[in-house]
């Protein structure tokens, strides 16, 4: 594989044809929007036919670590070094132009190609299960118990290299300055989209009086 093909991509089918302005291949643009997503979507071909699965990820590195059960079709399937794409969308904004054809919306997008590996060794695999516990809730996995043999047999945990990778954003208002619909009597312009967090609630069969740590109190997503 070439170290960087024109433009800057890392390979041939990270390269984006479609708004190649738009394009980020440096790995400070990845790495951020993949710490902000949760969610990752993978997507593979298994015994003939297309699958798209989403799940939690966690970034360590140049690493995107993947979990789930050790029973799981996905994980067994990609524990066999298939190829797999990996997508994470953070969505910013509806873009409303004066025409619906030039309407979109504001976003920041990661692609990833490769093929993961299998963690096998029990202290890796531990470290990745708090890598993906604090992905979600920082400063949570010093408050839950350890996590048992039995558990960590029960968990597949798949590492995927993060060299083969490319970033998209969209951002900005609508770009009718330059067309005839600038002259149009309609309203253009963007709606912010942001992802809220609600105040923590109590599971309903807690036994002690304990207050919501403060991680959950003052969630966010980054961690600031």
């Amino acid at each position: 594989m070439d170290e960087e093909i024109a433009g800057g991509a890392p390979s041939e089918r990270t390269k984006v044809r479609r708004l190649p302005d738009l394009a980020r291949y440096d790995r400070a643009t990845i790495d951020s929007i993949l710490d902000e997503a949760l969610v990752c979507h993978l997507g593979f071909v298994h015994e003939g036919r297309p699958f798209v699965i989403p799940t939690l990820q966690a970034r360590v590195g140049d690493e995107l670590y993947l979990h789930g059960s050790a029973a799981s079709r996905t994980l067994r399937a990609l524990s066999s070094e298939i190829p797999v794409c990996v997508t994470v969308t953070l969505l910013d904004g509806i873009v409303l132009a004066r025409s619906a054809f030039e309407s979109s919306v504001n976003y920041r997008s990661v692609v990833l190609f490769g093929s993961a590996r299998v963690l096998e060794d029990p202290a890796e695999k531990l470290h990745a299960l708090e890598a993906l516990t604090e992905q979600i809730v920082p400063g949570r996995w010093a408050d839950v118990r350890p996590v048992t043999e039995q558990e960590l047999k029960a968990t597949t945990v798949l590492a995927l290299p993060i060299g083969e990778a490319s970033a998209k954003i969209s951002e900005g208002p609508p770009d009718d300055s330059e067309s005839p619909d600038a002259d149009l009597p309609i309203w253009a312009g963007v709606i912010p989209l942001q992802t809220r967090f609600l105040p923590p609630v109590t599971a309903p069969d807690l036994k002690f009086d304990i207050e919501p740590p403060p991680y959950a109190i003052d969630y966010r997503r980054p961690p600031v």
